[in-house]
């Protein structure tokens, strides 16, 4: 299923700081995370996660810090600051709403079942 950019980039922050809520993480274990979480039919790149991840670091969302991998090799790991939980309060709310007034009006107008393959 295609999904259009504008609904990847409006999730993209919630998405990431949900993750990171659930505990400190690096970039390709995110990306891996964001793949699992939607059944492989969100694949975002890594030209997509690095500018964001850089973007919510700056706004004080997240912090980095190296680290070192299981065969030693340097990597960033982000972690989500107390901002940060503050702010995936706040998208989760608007997320509720958005999800909500969509469910109203599915319920109210005749659309084909929703399917991996259609609406969701």
């Amino acid at each position: 299923m295609y999904i259009e950019k504008d609904l990847v980039a409006a999730s993209a922050t919630p998405l990431v700081l949900g993750i990171l809520a659930d505990g400190e993480s690096y970039g390709y274990a995110i990306l891996k995370r964001v793949n699992d979480l939607s059944g492989g039919r969100i694949q975002w790149t890594d030209g997509m996660l690095y500018p964001l991840l850089h973007r919510l670091e700056r706004l004080g969302y997240v912090s980095a810090s190296w680290g070192s991998s299981d065969n030693g090799r340097r990597r960033k790991h982000y972690t989500i600051t107390d901002a940060g939980r503050e702010m995936l309060a706040e998208r989760r709310a608007q997320w509720d709403v958005v999800a909500d007034a969509l469910s109203q009006v599915w319920r109210s107008v005749q659309l084909p079942p929703a399917s991996a393959e259609g609406w969701a």
